[in-house]
């Protein structure tokens, strides 16, 4: 008893360290900072790299630069005056939609098409899917330029299989209403192995309970499609189309290779105007006010896109 007493009486002459609330706050306060101080790299990078080139693009549109000399004048808004009656910029501005627009359709059609197959149990479905993948990883450039081996008027691969049944062969790539279709093919088969491997992810990410249950109420293959698969996809979707739009409306590496924007200006976007006319017509000032229309548009959609398709989301 006497030692019980003892150990209690030690044990209570111990002092307890208590931290009171103020200190709480500086602590937190403190890490806090600390975490914040990791940010700045990134945003240093971001500055450097980002805002500062936007922010210098959109004073050089009000001036009429030519991209080399040391001097140039302030002309306001004269080249957004310009861009507005330029005879081309709606045929421009038509071909970026169409690349923008028309790869996203075909993509996201064709990618869930592709996902919704290789997600059953086939033999070859791994190397499927690795065939169907491996355009991502081939520079866009040089995609463009294996399709335009393929379609070009003298020696190309498709017009030596037409001239075996005739003697007139075709120039795709000169007509003003294929060849845009045939960019945005090109497109379309380079990066379609991204909207299959996010469908994948999102097919695989759905509980078979759903379709089991659905299946015992007699709901049809289409109908579970209809009522399960695809509502419980629209995150990926959601992913894919802002994606694939965006890539879409600054496409620019495969239109150099395969038509430079020709004939005149049939297949030309917004991105490829842009180069041609900063570096050829050393119009640097309303080249960077094709930028900024480019900048604008793909902003617009992209946004209007994400707002929507979150929306119609729904919650698991």
């Amino acid at each position: 008893m006497q030692n019980e007493v003892s150990h209690t009486s030690s044990q209570s002459t111990i002092p307890k360290e208590t931290v009171s609330p103020r200190q709480l706050i500086n602590n937190k306060k403190k890490s806090i900072f600390l975490i914040n101080l990791m940010y700045l790299p990134a945003l240093l990078l971001f500055s450097i790299f980002i805002f500062y080139p936007f922010v210098k693009g959109v004073i050089i549109s009000f001036t009429n630069w030519d991209g080399y000399s040391q001097t140039s004048s302030w002309i306001g808004f004269e080249n957004y005056k310009r861009m507005l009656t330029d005879s081309n910029i709606f045929t421009v501005i038509k071909n970026t939609l169409i690349y923008g627009l028309g790869s996203t359709f075909f993509q996201n059609l064709i990618g869930l098409g592709y996902a919704l197959l290789l997600n059953k149990s086939l033999k070859t479905r791994g190397l499927t899917r690795t065939i169907i993948y491996l355009p991502v990883i081939i520079s866009p450039l040089i995609m463009g330029y294996i399709w335009y081996f393929i379609f070009q008027f003298n020696g190309g691969a498709l017009n030596d299989i037409i001239l075996l049944f005739t003697d007139k062969p075709i120039n795709l790539l000169a007509m003003p209403n294929v060849n845009v279709w045939l960019i945005t093919f090109v497109n379309t088969f380079q990066f379609l192995g991204i909207a299959m491997t996010i469908y994948l992810a999102g097919l695989q990410s759905i509980p078979h309970d759903y379709y089991e249950a659905a299946q015992l109420d007699g709901a049809s293959s289409f109908k579970r499609f209809i009522h399960i698969t695809l509502p419980m996809l629209a995150p990926s979707i959601t992913i894919n189309i802002v994606l694939n739009v965006i890539g879409g409306l600054k496409l620019f590496d495969v239109i150099i290779a395969m038509t430079n924007g020709g004939p005149g200006y049939a297949s030309q976007s917004l991105s490829t105007m842009m180069y041609q006319t900063y570096f050829a017509r050393q119009d640097a000032g309303y080249a960077a006010s094709l930028g900024n229309l480019m900048f604008i548009m793909i902003s617009c959609i992209s946004l209007f896109a994400l707002v929507y398709l979150r929306r119609r989301e729904i919650t698991r």
